[in-house]
């Protein structure tokens, strides 16, 4: 069925209110992604061959969870909505169990690592989408093949919030997730190599993400509130690709969304093609009738993705917590400064230094605290808390971040050990 055309004000409308659908904090959810390597060795390149037969294995599984791979044979995990957060906790933790379980008849394993430490970027699914996305983003360098082919990371998914200020006000936590976003990076960095060697950064997958290109990657802070300032930012955002049932994708340059719905070139946009423009957007935070925090490195161990899951739900969805956490970062946006994220010094400094800067620890500390207090509270385990608190003992009090320990690692290719023991949990 054709799909009716698309005015101006239509998309405005539709990005302000479909993007914000406010009501109380109600469902919480996590997007798993992993890298899958050998076994016994990392290091070892994956066939083609071998990747699909294992995806077509993995394919075949009942999960609750959708499934699905990036371009580069990453794995993904996307939970449904859950009521709350020890639900969705052991919902994604058995597709997981099953996962592992049907990789490892292939000699494979998941790999919690926010960028593949020894692969260069291969790309192995071909489709007019990531053929498009390929052209588009190797216009700024390759960081968008990186982002790719060899990234994994740990979005958290929360409701907006609803109308009222205040600390479950969608206001609140818009701004909230920009600060604290800053100190997740910091806390969580666990991306330190690219082909086997040292970035510079802690976490290589978001200074990556700052670098794919001059727009789409960016937080969009004007001013004007959250829903004027997304409306503004989605519709003047370049188009990556025009959609194209006859051959290769179009990949125009610097054609924005609004000049398309302007002028109907090279055909009228659509109601779909709104919604997939804003799937080619990259920003750490993203109103899809929720929040998506997309800021977090993909953790070690089975198990390591909890905690960054658990932390950052407290912090959002107990009112004590979050007022706590609110006044703690909000001395933050000074640093940040008039830039957005992720480009600005706070992002920058999370990216490079992790806890090691002195200001995101002290805000970290804070954070963490809240975090323990507030996790019982939303009726966390015992064992969760206990994981939480390690992780805070282990990295946070010490200013430490998990891409520590991999410095203190020999990960490059000419080491006779690959480094990583892929055969047990390594949970702080």
């Amino acid at each position: 069925m054709p799909q009716p055309l698309l005015s101006e004000a239509d998309a405005k409308d539709l990005l302000r209110c479909i993007c914000f659908k406010t009501g109380p904090p109600r469902t919480v959810g996590v997007e798993l992604e992993w890298l899958i390597h050998d076994l016994r060795d990392p290091r070892i390149a994956l066939s083609t061959a071998r990747i699909e037969q294992a995806h077509a294995a993995v394919r075949a599984l009942p999960l609750a969870s959708a499934l699905t791979f990036e371009p580069g044979g990453q794995l993904e995990l996307s939970s449904l909505p859950a009521a709350s957060l020890t639900e969705c906790i052991e919902s994604v933790s058995a597709d997981l169990d099953a996962v592992r379980t049907v990789l490892r008849g292939h000699g494979l394993v998941l790999t919690g690592i926010g960028q593949d430490p020894w692969h260069p970027p291969r790309r192995m699914l071909h489709e007019p989408r990531y053929d498009a996305m390929e052209a588009c983003l190797d216009r700024s360098g390759d960081a968008g093949r990186a982002m790719m082919c060899g990234s994994a990371s740990i979005q958290v998914c929360l409701d907006i919030g609803h109308e009222e200020p205040g600390p479950l006000g969608y206001g609140r936590r818009w701004q909230l997730a920009h600060l604290l976003g800053a100190v997740l990076v910091a806390a969580f960095a666990n991306s330190p190599h690219r082909q086997g060697r040292r970035t510079g950064w802690l976490s290589t997958r978001q200074f990556q993400w700052a670098a794919l290109d001059p727009v789409r990657s960016l937080a969009p802070f004007d001013g004007r509130g959250p829903r004027d300032d997304w409306a503004a930012h989605v519709l003047d955002t370049p188009v990556m690709c025009i959609r194209d049932d006859t051959g290769p994708w179009p990949t125009p340059e610097g054609l924005t969304f609004r000049d398309w719905v302007r002028t109907g070139l090279p055909r009228p946009p659509t109601r779909e093609d709104l919604d997939y423009h804003m799937s080619t957007l990259f920003p750490p935070v993203r109103p899809r009738g929720h929040l998506e925090l997309r800021m977090i490195d993909a953790q070690p161990g089975d198990d390591g993705w909890m905690v960054p899951f658990a932390v950052t739900t407290a912090l959002f969805d107990d009112p004590a917590a979050a007022e706590t956490v609110y006044r703690a970062v909000k001395p933050l946006a000074e640093t940040a400064g008039p830039q957005p994220a992720p480009r600005n010094p706070l992002w920058t400094n999370a990216a490079r230094s992790g806890l090691a800067d002195a200001e995101l620890q002290a805000a970290a500390v804070v954070c963490f605290a809240a975090a323990l207090e507030a996790l019982p509270r939303i009726g966390a385990s015992a064992a969760l808390c206990e994981a939480v608190a390690s992780f805070t003992d282990r990295y946070v009090a010490r200013g430490r971040c998990p891409a520590d320990d991999l410095l203190d690692l020999d990960l490059s290719p000419e080491s006779p050990e690959p480094g990583l023991d892929h055969g047990k949990d390594i949970r702080p």
